[in-house]
């Protein structure tokens, strides 16, 4: 008998979804690609799943639904966002004051390598690379076709290669320079 078998099965939902948030929130963090705004999208998802805890249903994967609700929560954000900025310019409005997208205490070259990948190869490079998902739960979770799953890990691993060693090549070689007299 699983946790989800409980007696209770909204508390062991809840539990399950507490058991899910630190997974969440990396992923969050792959979409959005600062910390603030990540957490802002885990919160939202987290509270849209409480709020609709009965459309999950029983016996699928809730990490899946949180995941697939954390997509749709920021698509509609940044859709959200662009409509703002066109309306914006529209009527010629300046735009003054806006703060770099960056973080001023994030450190280490990975992880800015990392969080300048593009969202889809960053959303997959997570799940594997981090969270442990194999390619076909990974092709699951997104929605995705095993080989667009490859292919953008594939991608990912090979921007981050060269961003860490310059002096490697696109097929995975070492360049060797020599110096011309």
């Amino acid at each position: 008998m699983t946790e989800l078998d409980a007696p209770n099965p909204d508390q062991a939902t809840k539990r399950a979804l507490v058991h899910f948030l630190p997974k969440l929130r990396r992923f969050c963090l792959a979409l959005t690609a600062t910390p603030a705004d990540a957490d802002d999208l885990c919160q939202s998802t987290l509270e849209r799943a409480i709020g609709r805890l009965e459309q999950w249903t029983p016996g699928t994967r809730l990490d899946s639904w949180l995941y697939r609700m954390a997509q749709n929560l920021h698509k509609n954000a940044v859709r959200d966002h662009a409509n703002r900025l066109r309306l914006l310019e529209e009527h010629a409005y300046e735009v003054s004051g806006c703060q770099d997208l960056t973080s001023s205490d994030e450190t280490g070259e990975l992880r800015q390598h990392v969080l300048a990948l593009p969202k889809e190869q960053r959303e997959v490079l997570i799940l594997i690379s981090v969270e442990g998902y194999s390619y076909k739960e990974c092709a699951n979770l997104l929605g995705l076709p095993p080989s667009t799953v490859t292919n953008r890990l594939f991608q990912a691993r090979m921007r981050l290669r060269k961003a860490m060693e310059p002096d490697i090549d696109d097929d995975g070689a070492l360049q060797i320079r020599t110096s011309s007299p």
